[in-house]
């Protein structure tokens, strides 16, 4: 069940809105996640609705605590960062593909070290 909501949130769902199901579909309520968090239920609740951002520490916690891939929540945490970056540039899409080419030469690079 949840690797449909993996799924989903690659394609259109931000990771607040993953977090939420996540959270729902196991009856829990914000101040459990939160408190496993160490953070405020008012704060979890804002990264649910995307007012406010995730840290890594917290994105790689809740895939623990959800016993999912951390990759498949990592992926989502930084495509909403990606996306907020450059959702109003009209060339986001041409600077997306061109930042996609310097990480793939950037790792080639870093191979041949």
């Amino acid at each position: 069940m949840y690797k449909i909501y993996i799924e989903r949130s690659r394609n259109m769902d931000n990771l607040g809105e993953t977090i939420r199901k996540l959270r729902e579909e196991k009856e829990l309520p914000l101040r459990t996640v939160a408190a496993f968090l160490d953070i405020d239920q008012a704060i979890l609740s804002k990264i649910e609705r995307g007012q406010r951002n995730a840290t890594r520490e917290q994105v790689v916690k809740l895939a623990a605590y959800f016993k999912i891939k951390e990759s498949d929540l990592l992926v989502s945490w930084l495509s909403d960062k990606l996306v907020y970056e450059v959702a109003d540039e009209q060339v986001a899409l041409k600077a997306l593909q061109v930042a996609e080419e310097k990480v793939k030469y950037q790792k080639s690079k870093s191979k041949k070290k």
